[in-house]
């Protein structure tokens, strides 16, 4: 059974807002047996919430695929856990993807971001008339800086188009962010996650209070991912601190090399389940990074299996 309820800010806070990569068979389909290996190795760590978006490739799903893809989600769903799947980022794409959805029961979707022929204004008015359409309030997904103002992001809030916002705009010292420091006085911080894994979480909670976050590494140790939010909900921030160090090295090489490719590959190394290819207009990463990828990727998964001890 499906959880369909609308999302409050304690559901966004009760698990690791995990969003992991979409794994396909050697021909290229999705692959039920292998992505169910990821949910239920997540759900072992406590992971309930799940997103499927940039790490899925969604971007690139033909409209069957997409279709495939909620069939599954809709298969792994429990009354306990949340599936969110992702649309767009195109206003063509989205309104297509739309009439698919209306058949399913997901309580939300997230807006893939683009930066291609968009202006603020433009993109809070096709948000509207997706929400419009689809009924249900969306995810949205601030990625880059200009993508969507202050005074849009806020006004979509109040009119009840949001369910939350997952916020992802890399500083070089995530305490200096004008721009989320402004969307929190403005919005709270109750429907604002941070969105960029484990390393800025605990800045994002010193400064700005923000009380959870999305992960694409927890698919590697979802029980590490699980204590530290835990530990940031208890504001124990050196035991976040320490957990937050085990993810380094691999967060690391994600945003060096590619996050995408970089997990896809990560869940493979480590036996997790076969990810297969990527599909086209993405590439794998080369042998001399995948050396890098594998250790670092077996390395947390060797704190994930020692993770009582912390």
């Amino acid at each position: 059974m499906m959880n369909t309820q609308n999302i409050t800010p304690e559901q966004l806070t009760n698990s690791v807002i995990s969003v992991p990569p979409l794994a396909r068979t050697v021909e290229g389909g999705i692959s039920i047996t292998e992505n169910r290996k990821i949910v239920e190795h997540l759900k072992k760590g406590g992971v309930r919430t799940f997103l499927y978006g940039g790490n899925a490739v969604m971007y690139h799903l033909s409209s069957r695929e997409f279709k495939d893809v909620l069939e599954m989600m809709t298969e792994f769903s429990s009354a306990d856990s949340l599936m969110i799947p992702s649309v767009g980022p195109f206003y063509g794409a989205m309104m297509d993807q739309a009439k698919i959805l209306k058949q399913y029961d997901f309580p939300t979707v997230m807006i893939l971001p683009t930066r291609d022929m968009t202006t603020s204004v433009g993109i809070a008015n096709g948000i509207r008339r997706f929400v419009d359409y689809f009924g249900k309030p969306v995810v949205l997904y601030i990625k880059n800086d200009g993508y969507i103002g202050i005074n849009e992001a806020s006004t979509l809030m109040e009119e009840g188009l949001l369910s939350f916002i997952k916020y992802a705009i890399v500083r070089k010292d995530p305490s200096q962010d004008p721009f989320l420091e402004e969307l929190v006085k403005n919005l709270g911080n109750d429907r604002i996650v941070s969105g960029m894994g484990e390393q800025p979480v605990p800045i994002h909670k010193i400064q700005f209070d923000l009380k959870s976050f999305t992960s694409g590494c927890v698919c590697i140790a979802p029980g590490l991912s699980t204590k530290m939010l835990k530990a940031l909900q208890k504001e124990d921030m050196s035991r976040v601190e320490s957990i937050r160090r085990k993810f380094e090295v691999l967060e690391g090489l994600r945003n060096e090399i590619n996050p995408v490719r970089v997990l896809h590959a990560a869940v493979k190394m480590t036996n997790l389940a076969e990810t297969g290819p990527l599909q086209p207009m993405i590439s794998e990463i080369s042998g001399s990074e995948a050396a890098r990828v594998e250790k670092a990727a077996m390395d947390l998964l060797d704190q994930e299996e020692k993770n009582s001890e912390f």
